[in-house]
């Protein structure tokens, strides 16, 4: 009799514990179910939940701006990261208006979940910023005082007249750029943005405006000035880093959030979307600033490779 209370003793033990491991089984299933579903974990499936992403950008049409008039996001830039986060599950786009200078900084602290204006990948931002894939490429531009009175038609023009006043964007690749070509600290100009730059050569203040070409035109175009003119015969650096390439940006820790944005991404590069919205967007067109998936990477770039 004792030997039978002892076994059945032993039999309910074993009962319970197959009972215990076969609901940590199922947890675990439940958990590896979730994942191969598509909604991820940690930072992904935080902002699925949320249903919203913080967005920091800075004010820098065609790339992204805020309409004065209706305070809706626009622009390229943004455009293609709503396509993304949509692609990703997350509907909506909460933007935070920062000065360029800021939106690497403001990612790193934490202030962003991704940082979106056309920045180029470039391996110096690369130490401080998790670089998606690229999104779009596209070239330099100029703007003088109407009539050209200098004859400034490249960045090595300005560089052979020390009397050229250029003024330039904080915190832009275009300072690495003048200065592969020889243009000298002192005529530089260093203003907070797109039109304080259009601004000073109005004024005469300065000589000459350099950003991107699309940046430029758009200004230029808004502005509506006889004061000034875009370069058309503008020739472009044979430098590192022209062509750039513009992509979103994520916090260095935020490696799971980069990743499924750049799945996403490809997906709308394959299926025409991102096409789209170059084609749409006021500056681009698909045939000259789309980026083909693997046709240059943000590690090449990261490494200066181009």
């Amino acid at each position: 009799m004792k030997k039978l209370t002892m076994l059945l003793t032993l039999a309910m033990v074993l009962v319970l514990a197959a009972c215990g491991n076969g609901n940590g089984d199922g947890g675990g299933e439940e958990g590896n179910g979730e994942a191969g579903g598509g909604e991820g974990e940690g930072r992904v499936a935080e902002l699925q939940e949320a249903g919203t992403v913080n967005v920091g950008f800075a004010n820098e049409p065609p790339y992204a701006f805020q309409n004065s008039e209706s305070g809706e996001l626009e622009g390229a830039s943004i455009e293609i990261a709503k396509a993304v986060f949509q692609e990703m599950g997350i509907e909506e786009v909460n933007g935070h208006l920062t000065d360029w200078g800021e939106l690497i900084p403001g990612v790193q602290a934490g202030q962003y979940d991704v940082i979106t204006a056309g920045m180029a990948i470039l391996p110096d931002r690369c130490e401080n910023a998790l670089f998606s894939e690229p999104e779009m490429q596209y070239g330099e531009g100029l703007v003088v005082a109407a009539g050209n009175p200098n004859d400034i038609r490249s960045y090595a023009d300005i560089a052979d007249n020390p009397d050229v006043t250029l003024a330039l964007m904080e915190g832009t690749t275009q300072f690495d750029f003048v200065a592969q070509e020889g243009v000298a600290d002192d005529q530089i100009m260093s203003v907070s943005d797109i039109p304080g730059q259009l601004s000073a050569v109005q004024s005469g203040n300065a000589d000459v405006a350099a950003a991107t070409e699309a940046t430029l035109r758009a200004a230029y175009e808004s502005l509506g000035s006889d004061d000034v003119e875009l370069v058309e015969d503008f020739e472009q650096p044979d430098i590192d880093g022209v062509p750039s390439y513009g992509a979103a940006a994520f916090n260095m820790e935020d490696e799971e959030l980069r990743d499924a944005y750049n799945e996403a991404l490809e997906t709308l590069k394959e299926d025409g979307t991102i096409d789209g919205i170059l084609d749409d967007a006021e500056g681009f067109e698909a045939e000259a600033n789309r980026v083909e998936v693997g046709e240059m990477t943000a590690e090449e770039l990261c490494a200066g490779e181009e």
